[in-house]
């Protein structure tokens, strides 16, 4: 008996996925537990596997697809199995667009006796794909769109109105005269023009390609992951009133005790490699629960006061930053932490990490750490919707007095914290960071045991 395999729901937060690759095409046999296709969240990737052997009837998406999570992806049975009672639903509608897209794209013209007066309604044809919805062809024409430029997000590949909406809210404004010019000629504008409002006039228009000399540069498309990280970053700063204050701490204290944590590692003492990050993050979380205005989220017209730390750590992957949250961290000892950290940071390099401790909205306050690159000073972007990010930045000796006028140069870690004005005064965020800095500086670790 045919079953459809339905794109699964990988965490609460995740309304759909995108294929990456299908490893099972119609008409291919499988055999249960083959891979069937794999795909992406915004930041995790997956793979499906076959619940039963038979033959792929139909696949209903192809790779670079977005499919909306619990969608109709697949349908395996036996060779030559009907299975249209299973997803009538989704033929029947496929196939009225089809139809409906065929009668659009002829050519109307009206005939009379005088060849001569032959009225073409359609002048020319274009180089259209073959799929694409009415709606979005008008769009289209009337805004002087090479529809080869749009990729289609569809059901296979399908070009609809919103892409045509996507590719206009990245084309700078053009006049008319310059759109027309644009799309016969296949030129683009520039950013800036010359007519109102900074509008590009048809003198503005630049050829694409070089004649005399090779193309100097390569346009690649930007993965699922860094669509998303870009629409975060920039709704961050957007939609908020951000500010970082710089400040740093004495970190004799913190690499004695990495010293102290190093050795007993190695001697099998604790079941931790803790590290510099580990102890910051420790003391961070000290620091929040003695200042319960930052660990919140701001609202708009309220704020969210959490009573437990859900702390984020900023973590580089091959695809992207990704952001884990660690739950309850408060409750946790260093070596504790230590461990979760390391756990959540290899998932996310792995790709395998749960979705939903992902989500901006899982985490109550978050550490990126950039101290191991070199970096001196950095203005970290909050993860909205919570109050503040703090920004780790590298040890550097500087002047310090010992008293009794003596100075000396000593190690100091860098601290940025970057806060949503609208949540934070800039006297608590102040006061805030001082006290993670006098955390650092007195931290107390039962590392010997």
């Amino acid at each position: 008996m045919a079953i459809v395999i339905i794109m699964p729901k990988q965490g609460q937060s995740v309304e759909s996925c995108i294929i990456t690759e299908i490893k099972k095409k119609k008409g291919e046999t499988v055999k249960k537990s083959d891979i069937l296709f794999t795909y992406e969240t915004d930041k995790a990737t997956f793979e499906e596997e076959a619940p039963v052997d038979g033959v792929v009837l139909e696949c209903f998406y192809v790779e670079g697809d977005e499919v909306p999570v619990l969608e109709n992806m697949m349908v395996i049975g036996a060779p030559g199995e009907d299975y249209s009672d299973l997803i009538g639903a989704h033929e029947t509608e496929e196939t009225k667009s089809d139809e409906s897209l065929k009668k659009d794209s002829e050519e109307k013209i009206e005939y009379t006796d005088d060849l001569s007066k032959v009225d073409t309604k359609i002048s020319k044809k274009t180089d259209q794909p073959k799929f694409i919805s009415p709606r979005a062809k008008n769009l289209a024409e009337k805004e002087s769109v090479e529809i080869s430029n749009i990729d289609g997000s569809g059901p296979k590949g399908r070009i609809i109105e919103k892409d045509v909406k996507h590719f206009l809210n990245d084309r700078p404004r053009m006049t008319p005269l310059a759109k027309k010019i644009a799309s016969e000629a296949g030129l683009s504008p520039q950013e800036y023009g010359t007519g109102l409002a900074g509008a590009a006039r048809a003198t503005d228009l630049a050829d694409t390609e070089n004649k005399i000399y090779d193309v100097e540069y390569e346009d690649r498309k930007i993965s699922n992951m860094r669509k998303i990280i870009a629409k975060s970053m920039h709704s961050s700063l957007q939609n908020s009133a951000q500010l970082t204050h710089h400040l740093s701490a004495d970190a004799r204290r913190l690499l004695e005790l990495r010293k102290q944590a190093k050795i007993s590692f190695e001697e099998k003492a604790i079941e931790a490699n803790i590290t510099l990050n580990d102890m910051v993050c420790f003391a961070v979380i000290k620091a929040l629960k003695k200042f319960p205005e930052v660990n919140t989220h701001f609202l708009g017209d309220s704020k969210r006061y959490f009573n437990k730390v859900h702390l984020g750590l900023a973590v580089d992957t091959e695809r992207g930053l990704m952001v884990p949250v660690i739950r309850d961290a408060e409750d946790l000892s260093v070596t504790g932490l230590s461990n979760r950290l390391k756990t959540v940071a290899d998932s996310c390099r792995k790709g395998n990490v749960n979705p939903d401790i992902l989500a901006p909205e899982a985490g109550t306050f978050t550490v990126s750490n950039l101290g191991n690159y070199g970096v001196e000073m950095f203005t970290p972007v909050i993860n909205l919707p919570q109050s503040a990010i703090l920004g780790v930045n590298t040890i550097l000796p500087r002047p310090k007095d010992l008293g009794d006028g003596v100075y000396a140069f000593v190690p100091h870690i860098g601290l940025s914290l970057t806060y949503d004005h609208r949540s934070l005064d800039g006297g608590e965020a102040t006061r805030f960071l001082k006290q993670i800095a006098i955390e650092i500086e007195n931290l107390q670790l039962d590392i010997t045991l």
